[in-house]
């Protein structure tokens, strides 16, 4: 998946960020120094802002598409099943958000098709 474009952007508009280390477009990114994302990681969930719009490595340049936006990217483990909650896995898939197990701020928003893993889901950012 190299370039992304969110289903429905919502008003939200992409906004430009260095990387510090490689991603493939339509991963989940977090913060991880300043103006800096790297692929999202379950430890690095609380810091999850966007979807990378394409794919770059360590220090490029790209489009981060915020979470406020209804996005389809590859369901991680397990599948979701539609109005799910959702939350980032080690791979920066999304994958089903555990209410009272799962930290509150790993919460990245919630599924609005069904999808078994590795397939695409449509999901909404929180």
């Amino acid at each position: 998946m190299s370039d992304y474009t969110p289903k429905f952007p919502l008003g939200a508009a992409g906004f430009g960020l260095s990387l510090g280390g490689t991603v493939t477009g339509g991963q989940l990114v977090a913060v991880s120094a300043s103006s800096t994302v790297v692929a999202a990681t379950t430890a690095l969930a609380g810091k999850v802002i966007g979807v990378a719009s394409r794919d770059g490595v360590s220090s490029d340049k790209i489009t981060i598409l915020p979470l406020k936006m209804v996005h389809e990217t590859t369901c991680g483990t397990g599948g979701v099943t539609a109005g799910d909650p959702l939350k980032t896995d080690n791979t920066g898939l999304v994958t089903l958000y555990v209410v009272g197990t799962d930290a509150v701020t790993q919460l990245i928003g919630y599924a609005v098709t069904t999808a078994t893993a590795t397939n695409p889901v449509r999901w909404i950012g929180r």
